[in-house]
């Protein structure tokens, strides 16, 4: 497929990097771009060839949210037609959450409001040092609705209220403290550095395997006692069982790297 509004990246070993590709406005997020971002997450999703996904931004920014113009073009429309907008970006964070592969979040500058929401569904996230960051959506009269379940799983109901109140602006020191990013590094080039190192070593997982342990992590987060035990239970005589299970046992008893492994 071809993309306006980013860029899709596939490299030899199975890593996809995909480039919000709208410097000029900060790569915020218009209708365009949340259509192609949900449309890529399906594609990778189903590429059995893609091991990893890195998400970043072209220029200066990472994300600097929900884009005005988009924002204004809603006004026009009835309340229908507003809820269908804002239905879409749900469902392009949803599908971003549920990708059954990891996504590393590359961020390499600013993250404001819906950027703060893209870097919570990524499974880990490595900032640059000058990166800042907000939730901001009360300061234009908003609030952070789509991208709250995803930021609160992140960072916890405290910590959200520390920064969704007021929207004040934040450093990346504060954003790896409270959880919202993994990592900070120095500059662009440790940030590449660090970003290789995060990719190298999801590459040494089983892809099933991966998979898998998103759903479990979800499941779990979501449902308690009897549920969870029955459903881990079941899970784990599932990986004892899949193929993948079969080839990770055999291998280190034979003392080999598993199949999956890229040196292997």
């Amino acid at each position: 497929m071809t993309y306006q509004t980013l860029t899709l990246e596939v490299d030899a070993r199975g890593v996809a990097t995909i480039i919000m590709n709208r410097p000029d406005s900060h790569n915020a997020l218009n209708r365009a771009l949340i259509t192609e971002l949900h449309a890529v997450a399906h594609e990778l999703a189903r590429d059995d060839s893609v091991r990893v996904v890195v998400l970043t931004g072209a220029g200066k920014s990472f994300c600097a949210g929900g884009d005005i113009g988009w924002f204004f073009e809603t006004l026009s429309l009835d309340r229908a037609g507003r809820i269908a907008e804002s239905s879409a970006l749900a469902e392009m964070l949803r599908a971003l959450n549920d990708l059954p592969k990891p996504l590393v979040g590359r961020i390499n500058g600013a993250a404001y409001g819906g950027g703060a929401g893209m870097i919570s569904v990524c499974d880990i996230a490595v900032a640059v040092q000058s990166a800042r960051f907000g939730l901001t959506e009360v300061r234009l009269g908003l609030i952070p609705a789509n991208i709250s379940p995803y930021v609160v799983a992140r960072i916890g109901a405290a910590r959200a209220r520390s920064v969704m109140l007021s929207g004040a602006a934040f450093g990346a020191d504060r954003a790896c403290a409270i959880g919202l990013v993994d990592e900070v590094a120095e500059d662009v080039g440790a940030l590449d550095q660090a970003v290789d190192a995060c990719v190298a070593s999801h590459l040494e997982a089983s892809p099933s395997a991966v998979a898998a342990t998103k759903r479990l992590i979800a499941y779990v987060d979501s449902f308690d006692g009897e549920a969870v035990r029955d459903y881990t239970a079941e899970a784990l005589a599932d990986g004892w069982e899949s193929e993948d299970g079969r080839e990770g046992i055999a291998s280190f008893i034979e003392k080999r790297r598993p199949r999956w492994r890229s040196d292997a």
